[in-house]
C-alpha cells in the first residue's frame, strides 16, 4: 500500500486538515468511526459530491449500473497506462481482479470489498505512476500535481491502515463508494 510520510500534513492544504480528520479520526484502536457527513464532506473536497450522493442513496439496479461504468472507466485507465514490456502482465491481472471485486460489492461484503479496493488501487497507482507510486512521498507527489487526486491517493493509503476495527457496513459502503466514484470520473 502507499507510503505516506510524516511531512503529509504539512503537504495537504490546511483547508482539508479538518476534513481528513474527520474521516479517519487518529483514535486509539478506531473507537470513534467516520460519520456519513465526514464521508460526504470529502466527496465534496474530490468534487465528486453529487455522484457520490446519488450512488449512496442508489437501488440495486442502479448500483449495477453504475459498477459496469466503473469496471469500463477503469479498463480504460488501465489499457492507456504506458508501461515497460515486462510490466504488462500487471495490466492484466489488474483488469482479472476487477470482476471479482464488484462481485464481492454486490454480495454486500464491504470490509473485503474495501481490502481488495486497497489492492487496485496499489497496483493502478504503480501502472499510473510507476516506482513513484511505492515511494515515500507518493502522496505529496500527487498533491503537487493536483490537490484532489493527491486527496484521492491519500484516501487509498488509509484504507488499509485506518479500518481494522470497522465493522459498520453503512460506514464500510460510504468509504468505498468514495473511491468507485472518483475512479468512475477520473
Amino acid at each position: 500500500m502507499f507510503r505516506c510520510s510524516a511531512r503529509i500534513n504539512e503537504a495537504i492544504p490546511p483547508e482539508y486538515h479538518t476534513i481528513l480528520k474527520k474521516l479517519f479520526p487518529d483514535e486509539i484502536n478506531n473507537k470513534i468511526k467516520p460519520t456519513i457527513e465526514s464521508v460526504m464532506e470529502f466527496a465534496d473536497a474530490l468534487g465528486i459530491k453529487t455522484e457520490y450522493q446519488r450512488m449512496l442513496d442508489s437501488n440495486k439496479k442502479a448500483m449495477a449500473k453504475f459498477l459496469e461504468h466503473f469496471q469500463n472507466n477503469l479498463d480504460l485507465l488501465i489499457q492507456k497506462t504506458w508501461i515497460e514490456k515486462a510490466d504488462e502482465g500487471k495490466k492484466e491481472k489488474l483488469q482479472d481482479r476487477v470482476p471479482g471485486f464488484i462481485d464481492v460489492i454486490e454480495q454486500g461484503s464491504y470490509q473485503d470489498a474495501l481490502a481488495e479496493f486497497g489492492i487496485i488501487l496499489d497496483e493502478l497507482a504503480y501502472l499510473l505512476f510507476g516506482s513513484q507510486s511505492h515511494k515515500e512521498d507518493f502522496t505529496e507527489y500527487t498533491l503537487r500535481i493536483d490537490t484532489q487526486m493527491g486527496l484521492f491517493w491519500w484516501y487509498g493509503g488509509k484504507l488499509g491502515t485506518s479500518l481494522n476495527n470497522c465493522t459498520d457496513k453503512p460506514t464500510l459502503r460510504a468509504l468505498l463508494l468514495i473511491g468507485i466514484c472518483y475512479l468512475t470520473n477520473f
